[in-house]
């Protein structure tokens, strides 16, 4: 299966880009790059396309597995090299977990699949980062963002 996207420039330091979903976005640099902060920084967007789709895995499983969740985030932390080109070599993922009854070991379970399994786009940044994951439980009803 091929996935195409056409980026297109604007101008400047921005750019559209199509996406197979048929929402496109934007792509600009910050102020201090000669941007003007108008769309997502591209190595920004690859750690939103980690979490989502590995939010996507979970989402499902926690479906399947019929879990009760109130409500769950994934923050990411990730280390940028100095030299060029500069990516990504270390990235800490925490996946949180939020209601008052949370079946820990099947969500352990679920975010493990993903981990393992399913998520394409973590197989992808395994070839050149390391990657250190965590999975909090919070016994409450929803998260504090």
């Amino acid at each position: 299966m091929k996935n195409q996207v056409t980026t297109k420039w604007l101008g400047n330091m921005r750019f559209e880009s199509t996406n197979p979903s048929g929402h496109n976005l934007f792509i600009d640099a910050g102020e201090e790059n000669g941007g003007n902060s108008e769309g997502y920084r591209p190595k920004a967007l690859m750690l939103s396309g980690l979490a989502g789709c590995s939010g996507l895995d979970v989402a499902s499983l926690i479906k399947k597995m019929k879990l009760e969740v109130d409500d769950f985030k994934i923050d990411i932390d990730a280390n940028l090299t100095e030299e060029h080109p500069k990516y990504y070599d270390k990235v800490d993922m925490h996946f949180h977990f939020y209601g008052s009854d949370l079946d820990e070991k099947k969500l352990q379970k679920a975010v493990n699949l993903s981990i393992e399994k399913y998520c394409g786009v973590m197989e992808m940044f395994r070839q050149f980062a390391k990657l250190n994951i965590e999975v909090h439980f919070h016994k409450s009803t929803i998260s504090n963002e």
